[in-house]
Formats: structure tokens, C-alpha cells, sequence
């Protein structure tokens, strides 16, 4: 228990430096450097089986090292044991990158600066950012933080509670695939099909206790639970994704607006589907309430799970 209480205060406290050594930049060279290797072009089947051979390979890898890792270091010292499993499950997490990089962009739109905001949101972000309006930037900045609610906090938070940090770097691993090689474009719609399904698979649960704890957080905020509760049951399956929705529906309906539309990704336009009502404007606010949100569903996420594993 107070492990995992350690890993999270931990990012709290140091969230993801640059300079720092992190895991998931190491995972993402070496799915940089496979990808090269293994993606050649060739029949939609043989496609799809290096895909899974790529999965295989850096989540195995990924989860061995941080076995490896950990067991080293207790064999060193028991302590030294203890430093390098709150490492591991600290790295995991992000909220604290969150929190920095959509405050970031709300500094830029408040102080009036639009490209800046522009700038800022293209480093969260994977459409184009370069015309959008500040209601546009708002939204982008909000669906932002809902995905990241359960792909940056829940889900590693689901998955450290639930087998600790070799766990959750595994799953770490498959959700640094799925935003690398996962998309459904004519270069990965069949290298990237079975990295995004199985992240489909392991975001399916965290997915789900995440609206839910996005609903409670609204509550405790007094945005109230049924509308959160209520758009994320009526509108989380419109979405492409199984999971995505979920927590963005949730976080539209607590916020009173609409998330989705139309946007453009390298100059093409894509529609998603509308999550919730529009009934009011957005606005810069709007991003600190979701912020609040996120970091309210991270403290109930924690104390849940301790209270779990003290129970069990």
C-alpha cells in the first residue's frame, strides 16, 4: 500500500523531466527502430503478424527488464528493492505532466496569445493545430485531458494496484504502441491493427472506472453526477474508439459542453462524433475544472485501491 501511495506522490512531486531517465522513452526508440525493421510493405496478413510480432516483443521486453530490474535491486538490498518498484510504478503515471501541459496552454490563452496556445497544444496533441480558434484550442486542450485521465492515470494506476510495476510497464509499453504504430492510415492500418486492439483490450476496464470516477469528481466539484454519469452512458459508444469515449463523454457532460467535431490530422480532415450538449460556450475555465477533475479522479483511484489491497 504504501508503495503504490509512494509512486503517486512521487509524480506528483517530480512529474516527467526531460533530463530524467524514463522508461517510456526507451520504449518508444525501440518501437521506433522495429518499426523500421519489421514493417516492409508487404500482404495486409503478413502485415498484421509483424504488428503482433512487434507487440510481443517490446511489451516482453518492456516487462522483463522491469522484473529484472527490480529483483536486481533487491538483491542488492531490500531497500534498494523498494526505491526501484516506486521508480518503475512512478514513471507510469502522468499527472503531473498533465496538469503542466494544459496549464500551459490555459497561461497562453488567458495572456491573450493564440499561437502560443497553438504551440503548446501541438505537444499534447496529434492534429493540426496551426488554425484553430481558442474555442477549438479549449476543446482540443479538455478532450485532451479526458483521454489522459484514463490512458495517463487510471489505467497505470488499475494496473500498478493490480500486479505492480511489471504490470503496469507492460501496459505502459502496449499504450505507447497504440500512439506510435496504432492509427488507421495506409501506412499502419494493418502493421498497427493488433498493437491498437490489444490496447483496446487492456484500456476496456480502466476505460470504464474512469467515467465513473470523472462522474464522481464532477460531484465533489458541484457540477453534479447525473449529467457526467448520463452523457457518458448515452453518447461513450458513439465514438470510434471503445474506450476514448467514455472518458471524454464523461467529462463533457460534467462540464456542460460538447467535445468533437470535425479536425484535421497532417492536412486531412476527420470527423468525430459530438459528445455531449453544447450548452454552454467554452470556455478558459473550463480546462482548470477538467484539470480538477483529473487530479480528484487520481486521489479516488488511489484510495480505492488501497483500500483494496488492505482489505484483500
Amino acid at each position: 500500500m504504501l508503495l503504490i501511495i509512494s509512486c503517486y506522490i512521487a509524480d506528483l512531486i517530480f512529474g516527467d523531466p526531460e533530463w530524467f531517465p524514463h522508461p517510456v522513452r526507451g520504449m518508444g526508440k525501440l518501437i521506433g527502430l522495429l518499426d523500421k525493421r519489421l514493417r516492409r510493405g508487404s500482404l495486409a496478413g503478413i502485415e498484421r503478424t509483424k504488428g503482433a510480432m512487434l507487440a510481443f516483443i517490446v511489451t516482453g521486453i518492456s516487462a522483463s527488464l522491469a522484473y529484472l530490474f527490480i529483483e536486481f535491486s533487491k538483491k542488492l538490498n531490500p531497500f534498494l528493492g523498494s526505491l526501484a518498484w516506486i521508480y518503475l510504478g512512478y514513471t507510469t503515471l502522468s499527472i503531473k505532466d498533465l496538469q503542466v501541459k494544459a496549464k500551459a496552454i490555459l497561461k497562453e490563452i488567458e495572456s491573450g496569445s493564440i499561437i502560443g496556445a497553438r504551440t503548446r497544444l501541438s505537444e499534447i496533441v496529434g492534429r493540426d493545430t496551426q488554425n484553430l480558434s481558442k474555442d477549438r484550442i479549449i476543446v482540443a486542450t479538455i478532450e485532451s485531458v479526458a483521454e489522459n485521465i484514463n490512458d495517463g492515470i487510471i489505467a497505470p494506476l488499475f494496473y500498478l494496484i493490480l500486479g505492480g510495476p511489471v504490470l503496469a510497464v507492460a501496459y505502459k509499453s502496449i499504450n505507447t504502441l497504440d500512439s506510435m504504430v496504432g492509427y488507421k492510415n495506409e501506412k499502419y492500418i494493418h502493421f498497427g491493427w493488433f498493437p491498437a486492439r490489444l490496447d483496446d483490450v487492456f484500456n476496456f476496464i480502466p476505460a470504464r472506472i474512469s467515467g465513473f470516477l470523472i462522474s464522481i469528481s464532477s460531484f465533489i466539484i458541484g457540477k453534479g453526477f447525473t449529467g457526467s454519469f448520463k452523457t457518458m452512458l448515452r453518447d461513450g459508444k458513439k465514438h470510434p474508439s471503445p474506450n476514448s469515449g467514455i472518458s471524454e463523454a464523461a467529462m463533457a457532460g460534467a462540464l456542460g459542453i460538447r467535445l468533437g467535431g470535425i479536425w484535421s490530422y497532417q492536412g486531412k480532415f476527420s470527423a468525430k462524433p459530438y459528445l455531449g450538449k453544447r450548452k454552454r460556450v467554452p470556455q478558459p475555465f473550463f480546462i482548470s475544472n477538467a484539470l480538477t477533475i483529473s487530479l480528484i479522479s487520481s486521489i479516488l483511484m488511489v484510495f480505492t485501491g488501497v483500500v483494496l489491497k488492505w482489505l484483500i
